[in-house]
């Protein structure tokens, strides 16, 4: 368990934030300048702040009060940073072997062979950093950090330098770690999906202050971007349902209905979250019959924000869970749709990216209240 409940100031910037961090993933959320990285230092101990506590395990790392402080090196806290920082004269194997110096020799429980079977990174044991790709960096520099057998793994937007083929084959690895290893992770990004993926708490910052805290399907709403038309997305729980072989076809059930994606997405009555962006909804006053459009939720119109031509409409779906559509003003008008009324989101199947539909963990962790 990490409990933080930290305050620093630097000149043109105020950050403070205070959350606890129990089993599985907990993600600092929030757009560039929010104050995530700042956070991750504090807790790595690569800064002090100016006032506030720091405890993990019940060994308090940052007092100021009682003027305790840890230096960064006996804490146990691993560090993956969006640049992997392998040392460019080591081989892959003396990199990993690296993180061995940080872990007491009475507290090794996590193995070698161990990690480079979950990284698969066997193949890479005897080559040069030089020699590899951004993902395989990545996987080298996660390794390195397990085998410091740390109580904390701290990863600062791992994925910010990679392309989309490599955040594919990492974000399956992170899910492996958090389930295998059972060490509590703390996680930043700015990417939904990737929080929607893997997190069970999610704490949202803006310009240095927690603003939200809870499941990222109920307080991740981003709409970063200077035209929210494109940024707006839902996040809904969802449990997997019956495999359509023939073609090839999951479905997704929820209350208020169920979806379809392509694909696999785990196994049958697993949990999962998907993200949904509001642009790839569409609204039907009644139940549709005759279309290409497969999946529909039914809930009713909590509230309707207009700019312009365009309007956002947010639903409250039957059973839980929120979703958001776009919608044109004349659509709303021609359907007669009003907040309280009843309606149904339609979501197409080939507007949902099934590679970044993952299982979440189930172990949450707990707001600091």
């Amino acid at each position: 368990m990490i409990d933080v409940d930290v305050a620093r100031r630097v000149p043109g910037f105020c950050l403070k934030v205070a959350f606890k961090n129990g089993a599985g993933i907990t993600a600092l959320f929030g757009r560039s300048g929010a104050g995530k990285s700042m956070t991750i230092g504090l807790v790595a101990g690569l800064a002090k702040p100016d006032r506030g506590r720091i405890v993990l395990d019940d060994r308090v790392l940052v007092d100021t009060q009682k003027r305790i402080f840890v230096p960064s090196h006996k804490r146990r806290i691993g560090v993956v940073f969006q640049d992997s920082h392998l040392f460019p004269h080591f081989g892959v194997r003396q990199n990993l072997l690296f993180g061995r110096w940080f872990a007491p020799r009475g507290a090794r429980s996590v193995g070698f062979d161990a990690v480079v079977q979950t990284l698969g990174i066997a193949h890479l044991l005897e080559r040069a950093p030089a020699t590899l790709s951004g993902g395989e960096r990545q996987r080298i520099a996660i390794g390195r950090a397990l085998l410091s057998d740390p109580r904390l793994l701290l990863l600062d937007e791992p994925f910010a330098a990679l392309d989309l083929q490599n955040r594919l084959e990492i974000l399956p690895l992170i899910e492996r770690l958090r389930d295998e290893f059972k060490i509590p992770i703390l996680y930043v990004s700015h990417a939904v999906e990737e929080v929607a993926r893997l997190a069970a708490w999610a704490v949202v910052l803006d310009d240095g202050q927690v603003v939200a805290q809870g499941d990222p399907a109920d307080v991740l709403r981003p709409a970063f971007g200077e035209d929210p038309r494109f940024a707006s997305a839902s996040i809904l729980a969802m449990q997997v349902g019956r495999r359509d072989t023939a073609y090839g076809l999951t479905q997704l059930i929820h209350p208020a209905g169920s979806i379809w994606i392509a694909g696999g997405a785990g196994m049958q009555g697993g949990r999962v979250r998907v993200v949904v962006q509001a642009t790839n909804v569409t609204l039907a006053a009644s139940r549709p019959q005759g279309l290409s459009v497969q999946g529909a939720l039914e809930g009713r119109i909590a509230r309707v924000e207009t700019s312009g031509a365009l309007a956002l409409v947010e639903i409250e779906l039957v059973g839980e869970g929120r979703l958001s559509a776009m919608a044109t003003r004349r659509a709303l008008d021609d359907l007669g749709l009003r907040r309280g009324d009843l309606v149904f989101a339609l979501v197409k199947t080939a507007a949902i990216d099934e590679r970044l539909v993952g299982g979440t963990s189930s172990a949450p962790a707990r707001n600091a209240g």
